[in-house]
């Protein structure tokens, strides 16, 4: 089989460690975006932005959003290749396109970024350079066609989330969370994979009761997410708290949708947000399960009208 060939820019390339799989014996969600941050620092050294993530950077590249395909899984051991292109570039923002594929050129997770060009201090956003500009026309890409949004409407507003929001709709507290230094850039910020791990960590205490009708059918079940958005909004540093609210927005035949928002209990504000498109798997057959009657009317308890990202 065919496939289409690589975008411009060759950004990260490794490999999947059984220690970065989760229960379902993939590579976990958080890795996903781990390497897909490597993979955005590589992208501003291709945008001749060096040391953009060094400590003494005079600009950097950060993440507005985020949307992500997940589309084949990535298994322990399995070579991953990374190549990334330039889709559209404004005064001080851009959207790139990062795609990750296995080693016969089978996509594998693609991502979608929105990034502005900011100072390091303060992230004030500042023109792009006459190099960065000359240096993305040579990058320039179409977005390819399994990079495209299925299931998830990325032009939707995004939502104004806090810890009063989330108890006006009835969103479920499912993790609580201390930020470490060992999880902070170079510039003292939470790293983004780290506010995936954090909603990670977090879910199965919302998915309990899906899963639970899964496994009384004599099913071995995990989940998987498909697609997902992110909105980031401010970075916590060390020593700041993270809570998470969640809340299930959709039901559909084989999958939940999904919603998280990552909010700061000291002041009531948000960190970021997510809206994920997650099925449950046998972990045997690797197939999609259907819920049954008794699963979907104990997850029907858990939907929040009008929770969005």
């Amino acid at each position: 089989m065919s496939y289409p060939s690589p975008l411009p820019a060759p950004l990260y390339q490794g490999s999947v460690n059984t220690w970065e799989c989760d229960d379902g014996g993939h590579l976990n969600i958080r890795f996903h975006l781990e390497r897909a941050f490597t993979g955005l620092a590589h992208m501003a050294r291709a945008l001749e932005l060096p040391h953009a993530f060094t400590e003494n950077a005079g600009s950097t590249l950060i993440a507005q959003e985020a949307h992500v395909r997940f589309i084949k899984e990535a298994r322990p051991g399995a070579p991953l290749v990374m190549h990334g292109g330039v889709i559209e570039m404004g005064e001080s923002d851009a959207t790139l396109c990062l795609d990750m594929r296995h080693h016969d050129g089978a996509p594998g997770t693609v991502f979608t970024f929105k990034v502005r060009h900011v100072e390091t201090r303060a992230l004030r956003s500042f023109p792009w350079s006459a190099r960065t500009r000359e240096a993305a026309k040579r990058l320039k890409c179409k977005a390819p066609e399994h990079a495209k949004p299925r299931s998830i409407d990325v032009s939707q507003s995004a939502a104004e989330i806090s810890i009063a929001n989330a108890e006006k709709l009835g969103a479920t507290r499912i993790g609580g969370a201390l930020v470490s230094p060992d999880q902070c850039d170079a510039l003292g910020r939470l790293r983004g994979e780290h506010f995936i791990g954090r909603i990670s960590d977090s879910a199965p205490n919302l998915l309990a009761p899906w899963r639970q009708a899964a496994t009384s059918n004599g099913v071995q079940p995990a989940g998987a997410v498909v697609e997902a958005r992110f909105i980031f909004r401010r970075f916590p540093r060390a020593g700041e708290l993270i809570e998470v609210r969640s809340g299930i927005a959709e039901i559909g035949e084989k999958t939940l949708r999904i919603v998280h928002w990552l909010l700061d209990p000291e002041t009531g504000a948000g960190w970021a947000s997510m809206e994920a498109v997650a099925l449950t798997f046998d972990i045997n057959t690797r197939k999609a399960i259907t819920p049954n009657a008794e699963a979907r009317e104990r997850v029907a308890k858990l939907v929040v009208s009008g929770l969005h990202v």
